[in-house]
């Protein structure tokens, strides 16, 4: 399944139906280049999430915690992520958390994950340095995640 988004807005639209229909355990794995949208699609989960305060990258904390919602978030980002060590977080206690992970750069860490997630993949349609078009690309794994999809289009396409 594809989705061509067009605008930072439509990437926080698109954010706005991950959490509009996410359920507590749900994992969603964020793949793009740098500057691709992901933040700007976690920025979109978490105003939906009720999150009043900003939603940023966790590159150099690797992991953003936002309990005060209508659902925890946990936002990592494991791109400065070094020798694949993730002894310096628990990441089995978070994905055992009633909230949604949201994981930027996962391919390091693709073994240490459960079978089932959605993985998102965020290509740049053109290279102009200031061009917004993308195509995501979503890769659920597991029958949840099936249906988790299918729910994400029909609420962004309202």
């Amino acid at each position: 399944m594809k989705l061509e988004i067009n605008s930072a807005e439509s990437m926080q639209k698109l954010g706005r139906a991950i959490a509009q229909t996410a359920r507590p355990h749900d994992v969603l794995l964020l793949t793009g280049d740098l500057g691709a949208g992901k933040t700007t699609m976690t920025q979109g989960i978490g105003r939906a999430l009720g999150i009043r305060r900003p939603i940023k990258s966790p590159t150099f904390t690797i992991v953003r915690e936002y309990r005060d919602a209508k659902m925890p978030l946990f936002h990592m980002d494991f791109y400065r992520l070094e020798h694949d060590d993730l002894s310096s977080i628990d990441l089995n206690a978070y994905l055992e958390e009633p909230g949604l992970v949201v994981i930027e750069w996962p391919q390091l860490i693709m073994n240490d994950l459960p079978d089932s997630h959605l993985q998102l993949k965020i290509e740049r349609v053109d290279d102009s340095w200031d061009s917004t078009k993308r195509v995501v690309n979503f890769e659920p794994q597991g029958k949840r995640n099936d249906t988790w999809v299918k729910e994400i289009i029909e609420e962004f396409n309202k």
